[in-house]
């Protein structure tokens, strides 16, 4: 295919502004963004928007009718070659009489992986993949990541004060953080296929966990680790929309019935040291499709992970305040007792949201990967 040219980009990132529309409602589905260019003119756009609708380019198909022959597709994802819950979007675009196809990236599915274009490309359609793949890639960092490790991607939640803080010793910690970043917050909960908090926090909190945001959003499945089961019947979230597991070492039969009773799931996996096994909790949400995993918990938990090496990316909020030597630490990391032995990460951006602070940090191995 000839070079891409400075239309070519712009359609790309249509595309990508198409996908994006489905950020909160597509698990475990990828979001994928579709735009078919006749003769220089936009004659069809589409998104996929729910698991088990159709993909992108058949919207986008549908919106160009008999205008797709000839056409050019700028697709956020390689088109899938299988039948899955829908049919084959290469097939539709080879029925269609699509000309080109300009893909941001490959599908990582291993039962796509290049066939998806290979299948285009022996119909006498013309492909190309990667223009503005990094773009692409950001918005589907979990589906990416369980494709190719069967991991889910793992972001956790913090908020403190300038010197580190994360409540008063009395425990009172409301609120750290401005009304900005709080909605800040639910915006990355609604992104996320699941929230895994500890029972800590559930019994000192209470929280509800549900993404609360202006747009349609398919609520994050809630996970508590609770290994000796004393997640409470009557805790908030139980009452929510969307769904509850908790996970446990325990097998108390009339605690498990009762929890069933008021609509959560209990499930026991394998311990570690006494407590879960935080990379069985991970392979057990990979093998429920979950993609991108929210820790929003304490600093025993969240602490636990970063030793783990199970952090792909911290999401810190840092409110302009100081709570004072008594208040409670960011993160319990015992052990480290040299710089040699400190946790190394990387910023990866900083801004203000609100009054307070946002920065991102990523693992090292993340970054490069």
């Amino acid at each position: 295919m000839a070079e891409a040219g400075a239309d070519d980009y712009r359609y790309m990132a249509r595309a990508l502004q198409l996908a994006e529309r489905g950020l909160y409602t597509t698990d475990p589905n990828p979001r994928v963004g579709c735009v078919l260019v006749n003769k220089g003119e936009i004659v069809g756009e589409g998104w996929h928007q729910r698991t088990g609708e159709p993909h992108a380019e058949i919207y986008a198909l549908r919106a160009a009718g008999d205008r797709t022959r000839g056409a050019t597709a700028y697709i956020t994802l390689e088109p899938c070659c299988h039948h899955g819950r829908t049919p084959p979007c290469s097939e539709a675009l080879i029925e269609a009489g699509v000309a080109r196809v300009f893909a941001a990236m490959q599908d990582p599915n291993p039962r796509v992986a290049g066939q998806g274009l290979a299948q285009l490309q022996k119909a006498g359609i013309e492909t190309s993949s990667g223009m503005l793949q990094a773009q692409a890639e950001a918005l589907n960092p979990g589906f990416i990541k369980r494709m190719k490790t069967g991991r889910p991607f793992v972001r956790g939640k913090l908020a403190m004060s300038l010197d580190g803080r994360t409540a008063m010793a009395s425990g009172e910690s409301q609120w750290i953080t401005g009304e900005d970043a709080r909605r800040d917050v639910h915006r990355l909960r609604a992104r996320s296929s699941a929230i895994v908090t500890g029972i800590g926090t559930v019994l000192a909190d209470d929280p509800a966990l549900t993404a609360r945001v202006e747009e349609d959003v398919e609520q994050p499945l809630r996970v508590v680790l609770d290994s000796r089961l004393q997640m409470p019947a009557d805790a908030m979230m139980l009452s929510q929309p969307g769904h509850t597991l908790v996970l446990t070492l325990n097998d108390d039969a009339p605690k498990t019935a009762a929890l069933r009773k008021a609509g959560a799931e209990v499930t026991a996996l394998a311990e570690h040291q006494g407590r879960l096994d935080l990379s069985a909790v991970l392979d057990e949400l990979a093998r429920r499709e979950i993609n991108e995993v929210l820790v929003e918990a304490g600093a025993t938990l969240c602490g636990s992970f970063l030793q783990a090496g199970l952090f792909d990316e911290l999401v810190v909020y840092m409110a302009p305040l100081f709570m004072g030597s008594e208040a409670r630490g960011l993160l319990n990391l015992p052990g480290l007792e040299k710089m040699s032995q400190s946790v190394k990460l990387e910023i990866a951006d900083v801004r203000p949201v609100g009054k307070d602070w946002r920065v991102r940090v990523i693992s090292p191995r993340t970054s490069g990967s």
